[in-house]
């Protein structure tokens, strides 16, 4: 299992919200490209980002971040946040990401997203980042509420040459609660597709356990950043065989 830890990052600044909510923000740093080289020495081989500000408007408006991330580190970056049509996937990559996740615009353009996991220069360079209220999508930086449930577009994916599912509990998005791993594990049941745990990782045992239920990767970011984790642990733990 892959432990990914998470930069945010809102006008250039490494930041984190609770509970994806845009005015209960904390900055944690203002040099996103020095936290990478943290996770590098932690022994991080992946880093999830997220444009928090282009999930927000749609405008990859923290491109020179990521950029400066991908010369900072030689760790793959997925990236997420603003990926709403094909020329800003292809900035994206252009700009370092290994891996673009598409969040919003899947749901809401569904034959384009079907369309683009189809190019084969995209093959397992895309995830489907499916983030959840009491298991319904919400959409456009979470303000919208969605009716449709995470598992079915889940399952609806099988088979796709996807590189993941990034699935977020929304309630548990930076509150230390734990993952919510029974909805986690029901996604992982409904799909081929690797599942990639994020929201609520809060200690070693919640890496354990994400292991236990089959997610391919787990997602900390509050949990560094305060150091209820230890990241150098966390690495070694999911590197371990079995589970």
């Amino acid at each position: 299992m892959d432990i990914l830890p998470a930069i945010d990052l809102r006008g250039g600044k490494v930041v984190r919200l609770a509970m994806g909510d845009y005015d209960r923000q904390t900055v944690y740093s203002d040099d996103p490209a020095a936290v990478a080289r943290e996770f590098a020495a932690a022994g991080a081989t992946w880093i999830h980002i997220v444009d928090l500000d282009a999930a927000r408007c749609g405008e990859l408006t923290n491109l020179a971040a990521v950029a400066a991330i991908r010369a900072a580190v030689p760790l793959r970056l997925e990236v997420g946040g603003g990926a709403r049509n094909d020329a800003a996937v292809a900035r994206l990559i252009e700009a370092g990401a290994d891996r673009v996740v598409i969040g919003s615009a899947a749901l809401k353009d569904w034959p384009w997203f079907e369309q683009l996991a189809s190019r084969p220069e995209l093959n397992r360079r895309l995830a489907l980042g499916l983030d959840a209220r009491e298991g319904k999508l919400a959409v456009a930086g979470w303000r919208e509420q969605s009716q449709v449930a995470a598992v079915d577009l889940a399952a609806r994916v099988t088979g796709w040459p996807l590189g993941a599912i990034i699935y977020t509990d929304i309630a548990r998005d930076g509150m230390l609660t734990g993952p919510n791993f029974q909805a986690t594990a029901e996604l992982i049941a409904a799909t081929d597709v690797p599942v990639i745990a994020s929201g609520g990782v809060s200690n070693l045992q919640d890496v354990r356990q994400c292991k236990a239920i089959g997610c391919s990767g787990a997602i900390i970011g509050k949990a560094y950043y305060t150091g209820a984790v230890d990241l150098a642990a966390a690495c070694r733990l999911a590197a371990e065989a079995g589970k």
